[in-house]
């Protein structure tokens, strides 16, 4: 059985270079879109996304490489991935548009916000920090909780081949344990963010292993350089200082002109396990 948002109409949006991204689009009004983390969907968002439709037009796509878009070989530089929606926004007759992205979705996000200032007016980051500091920041045993970063970096074969043996058991392991509320992702909802993440083994591998090369690489370039992020943006994020020593809304200060930074008490799949916060987290940021 397919799972959708309630009162969401779905298209499948050609971006670039016969790239589709499956999307979802409801309401009506200012348009917000919504961008995924792993290992998900578009479907993380629907509590949220159903909240905001009331006054807004919600845009919800699977990313490239993820749930039901396209997954080609090659193109997962977030500077590439950014470009796709910025494209789906402008196909679905938006120039200037409100962007949210979680996990790897607020790396996409953050790259959209950098390269596309023009299009982008707003801009939420959940429970991220950019690649550049990502890597920073990991080290000694702290970068246990991040093994999967290691893995995924590698060349490939070796990554694919180990994960697509047990596909299930490797993602289902960060579903459990980045999570406080195993109620927030119901039995239906699990199953289906698994057999998206099994479909899509190679695909998402090579998403990572862009931000353990390309993407690090335009990272530094912008810091050398000095860009920072020019419209309001606003950090949702665990206690990353408790969980790692790492004060994170610092970071962020040094790449966002205009911040709000705000601690959320919930796991890591906040849009599911918080969503009243998150909606008023982003009613509050399209309000400034």
């Amino acid at each position: 059985m397919t799972i959708t948002i309630p009162g969401f109409a779905y298209r499948d949006v050609p971006v670039a270079d016969g790239v589709v991204l499956h999307t979802a689009v409801g309401g009506g009004g200012e348009p917000v879109v919504l961008l995924h983390g792993f290992p998900q969907t578009h479907l993380m968002w629907r509590h949220v996304a159903a909240d905001l439709a009331a006054d807004h037009t919600v845009i919800c796509p699977d990313l490239r490489g993820y749930g039901r878009s396209s997954k080609p070989s090659e193109g997962y530089a977030k500077r590439t991935m950014a470009a796709d929606v910025v494209s789906l926004a402008r196909a679905l007759g938006h120039e200037r548009f409100a962007l949210a992205g979680h996990d790897r979705g607020a790396l996409v996000a953050f790259r959209a916000g950098l390269d596309h200032p023009e299009a982008v007016t707003h801009l939420a980051l959940l429970d991220v920090v950019p690649t550049l500091d990502m890597w920073d920041v990991l080290h000694g045993r702290d970068a246990a909780v991040a093994f999967h970063l290691y893995l995924m970096a590698q060349p490939p074969g070796l990554p694919e081949a180990m994960i697509g043996g047990a596909a299930d058991a490797f993602f289902g392991f960060f579903l459990d344990a980045w999570s406080r509320d195993p109620s927030a992702v119901p039995p239906p909802v699990r199953a289906e963010y698994l057999r998206a993440s099994r479909e899509a083994v190679p695909s998402i591998v090579a998403d990572y292993r862009a931000s353990a090369g390309v993407d690090v690489e335009h990272d530094a370039v912008d810091r050398a350089a000095g860009r920072t992020l020019g419209m309001p943006v606003s950090v949702l994020q665990q206690d990353w200082g408790a969980a790692l020593g790492y004060d994170a809304a610092a970071v962020w200060r040094a790449w966002a002109d205009d911040l709000v930074h705000e601690t959320v008490t919930c796991g890591h799949f906040m849009a599911e396990e918080a969503p009243a916060a998150v909606v008023r987290a982003l009613r509050g940021l399209v309000a400034r």
